[in-house]
C-alpha cells in the first residue's frame, strides 16, 4: 500500500455516498416493519385461536395456553410500538 492514503483501505469511508439506498427513510422502514409484524401477529393470533379451540375440545392441555398468551402479547406489544413509531415520524 505505498503512495495511497490513509483512507484508501476504508470501504464505507470512500464510498459512502453509494452504500446507503436514498430511497428507503426512516417512515419506510417503520412501515414495513409494521406490515411485516402485522403478518407476524395474524399468524400469531391464529395460533392461539387453535390452541384455545384445542384446549376447548380437550386435544390439548392447558399448559398451552401460557407460552401462546405470552406469544400473543409480545406480538401485540411490538405492533403497538411500530405503529406508534410509524405515526411519529415526520
Amino acid at each position: 500500500m505505498a503512495g495511497s492514503t490513509s483512507k484508501d483501505w476504508l470501504p464505507l469511508a470512500n464510498v459512502a455516498v453509494s452504500i446507503h439506498t436514498p430511497t428507503m427513510s426512516l417512515k419506510n422502514a417503520a412501515l414495513l416493519a409494521l406490515i411485516g409484524t402485522i403478518l407476524l401477529t395474524v399468524l400469531v393470533l391464529a395460533h392461539f385461536i387453535t390452541i384455545i379451540l384445542g384446549v376447548i375440545h380437550e386435544v390439548i392441555s392447558a399448559m398451552a395456553l401460557l407460552p401462546s398468551l405470552v406469544h400473543l402479547f409480545a406480538s401485540l406489544s411490538v405492533l403497538v410500538f411500530f405503529y406508534v413509531f410509524y405515526r411519529k415520524q415526520a
